[in-house]
């Protein structure tokens, strides 16, 4: 994937459409310092967008794969541009990511709107509660951000208990949970 092509269709598309966006996912985790091999781009902007970025995406070569509520993922027919998998966050949930986001540097040098560790934390436990086997996926992911330097325990607490999940919690921060 080509980090600074993908960046700019999706800024250029976001942007047009007055749409918020942050990256999570793979590059997310990447732009935190987590080395993670990643095949997509993971977005997060605003439902109430959702129509005209998806509009602005297929004139940009964008095949839709998958609409349903909260989530959409397309994909492009040039290899180095590849799939992208949006997460479309209601007003209040929004205000909450957006407002919270960071500007991190990627290694090819552009800044990037990314979600907070703590609400990186919150997807990927839905995500487990959700789907129990993502476990194996997100495991490695989830200990990598509960040491992140500053990450709100509480919040992290909050998360896990609010999907049932605080013993995995215990395992994953056994010093901490």
């Amino acid at each position: 994937m080509d980090l600074r092509r993908v960046l700019g269709v999706v800024s250029a598309a976001c942007e047009a459409a007055g749409a918020r966006w942050v990256v999570i996912g793979g590059v997310a985790m990447n732009a935190y310092g987590h080395a993670r091999a990643t095949y997509d781009f993971d977005v997060a902007s605003e439902d109430r967008r959702r129509g005209e970025i998806l509009r602005r995406l297929r004139d940009e070569g964008f095949r839709v794969l998958n609409d349903v509520p909260a989530f959409s993922n397309l994909l492009h027919a040039d290899r180095e541009i590849g799939r992208l998998d949006f997460l479309w966050l209601d007003e209040k949930t929004g205000e909450q990511v957006f407002g919270e986001a960071r500007a991190l540097p990627t290694d090819d040098g552009p800044r990037i709107p990314v979600a907070s560790p703590e609400h990186l934390v919150g997807m990927k436990v839905v995500a487990i509660a959700q789907q129990p086997t993502r476990v194996f996926r997100d495991g490695a992911d989830l200990q990598f951000l509960l040491a992140v330097p500053g990450i709100d325990d509480n919040r992290v607490r909050d998360s896990f208990e609010r999907a049932g999940l605080l013993e995995l919690l215990g395992r994953l921060r056994p010093s901490r949970g």
